[in-house]
């Protein structure tokens, strides 16, 4: 019944499938953000989707054409504002889903023979392991039958010496004293017989086991040189941390590699603005690379702005740029002219709709008065879920604890690396 258990506690092919399109299935489209964003956010999951393939992620790939395909045929029609939108990107979703669906039924049965093959050998993984405990079981079995059989021995042995030693003691007891006769009459060779002596049979010697101790063993090593023995050990040798290896961050979140020239070439553009107390605010695009995301692009677009606010325009452009040049967003950068890094309310809600695309979008904060650059998140706990919730706009208050926002433990800086920068103001 053990084995059976295990058995079925190994997730066959179907089932691992069944639970992908579960999940996927789960999608729910919130009413309250714009349908355009889905279908920006859609074309997204589609151009990352074609980067996981290339690369070999076969089961990211597939997961994100099925929640394409699952929010494009079904989802999105339930927006109000999907009717509203320009016959055109409409078009474009069409066409995106009659490319898409084969894709993804191809990507289903490579994936249903890469689970098989998965299955089998955990299949075959188990049933050694089953094989190995049953040997281990007889191998202990027969080791305590020795033992029950190996104590049952001495236990004869033992019982036959004490047999032997009650039998001395009980002859020594007959023949201490004169024989005299029953009758009382003393015959001529009375004397004959109590010099007569019954021999006793003699006790069993026991020779005592020889010495445990390894050959060569000197009970004065413990006291003299044992020391010297003992192997030694290098504490400046111990291994690094693999942390730094690691593609997934505390958080389960995929890592965002951000260029570290990427701050100080925005801060130039942004010189001008800054010194009118205006903000500036760009688009952070890339790619994925082992299952990292990369930031290669700075987009800044045209945009109006005021001390404490900024919004960008003819945003076409960025994404016709963005296509064109098969990147992704991956998050937003923008300036605070005269007040510290942290993202104000406006600033969430902004960030919301850029996380909920993408777990792992960042928002970068520069203060150049105070000379703090800060990347945020929203908390995934809490923040993300209580922000989408919120039906205000402007400026507004929100709760300060639990926090609404972090600092994004998944960003990582990368020196030498480069980030083309396109300014679409000029």
């Amino acid at each position: 019944m053990d084995d059976i258990r295990d058995m079925d506690s190994i997730p066959n092919p179907t089932v691992i499938l069944r639970r992908m399109a579960e999940k996927v299935s789960a999608l729910e489209v919130d009413h309250n953000l714009p349908a355009i964003m889905y279908f920006r956010s859609g074309l997204q999951m589609v151009r990352m989707a074609d980067m996981y393939f290339k690369q070999g992620s076969l089961k990211d790939a597939y997961l994100l054409y099925l929640r394409f395909i699952t929010l494009f045929l079904e989802k999105i029609r339930e927006h109000p504002g999907w009717a509203l939108l320009p016959n055109e990107d409409r078009r474009v979703a069409s066409d995106k889903l009659k490319e898409t669906i084969p894709k993804a039924e191809k990507l289903k049965e490579l994936l249903r023979q890469q689970f098989q093959q998965e299955y089998q050998q955990k299949v075959s993984k188990q049933l050694e392991v089953e094989r190995q405990r049953k040997i281990a079981a007889e191998q202990e079995a027969r080791k305590l039958e020795l033992e029950r059989q190996k104590q049952q021995q001495q236990q004869q042995l033992k019982q036959r010496h004490e047999t032997v030693i009650t039998n001395n003691h009980m002859t020594s007891d007959v023949v201490t004293g004169p024989v005299v006769p029953l009758d009382s009459i003393v015959y001529p060779d009375a004397d004959v017989r109590n010099k007569q002596q019954i021999t006793q049979p003699s006790a069993p010697t026991f020779e005592p086991p020889e010495s445990l101790a390894p050959a060569g063993f000197n009970s004065n090593d413990q006291k003299s040189g044992a020391s010297s023995r003992l192997p030694s050990f290098d504490r400046s040798t111990k291994p690094a941390s693999l942390l730094s290896l690691s593609t997934q961050s505390h958080h389960g979140l995929r890592i965002v590699v951000v260029p570290s020239q990427l701050v100080e070439r925005f801060l130039v553009l942004a010189h001008a603005s800054t010194l009118k107390n205006v903000e500036t605010c760009g688009i952070l695009a890339g790619y994925v690379d082992q299952n990292q995301l990369v930031i290669s692009h700075l987009i800044i677009p045209q945009q109006t702005a005021t001390s404490d606010s900024c919004t960008t325009q003819n945003e076409e452009e960025v994404f016709n740029y963005q296509d064109k040049h098969n990147v992704i967003t991956l998050g937003w950068i923008h300036t605070h002219p005269s007040q510290t890094a942290f993202l104000s309310s406006v600033d969430c809600h902004t960030h919301c709709s850029y996380q909920l695309m993408m777990p792992e979008a960042i928002a970068i904060v520069c203060a150049p008065r105070y000379k703090d650059n800060s990347i945020f998140c929203l908390t995934q706990n809490y923040g993300l879920d209580y922000v989408a919730k919120c039906k205000k706009n402007g400026f507004h208050p929100h709760p300060t604890e639990p926090p609404l926002f972090m600092i994004a433990e998944h960003a990582r800086l990368e020196s030498d690396l480069p980030v083309e920068v396109i300014d679409m103001r000029r």
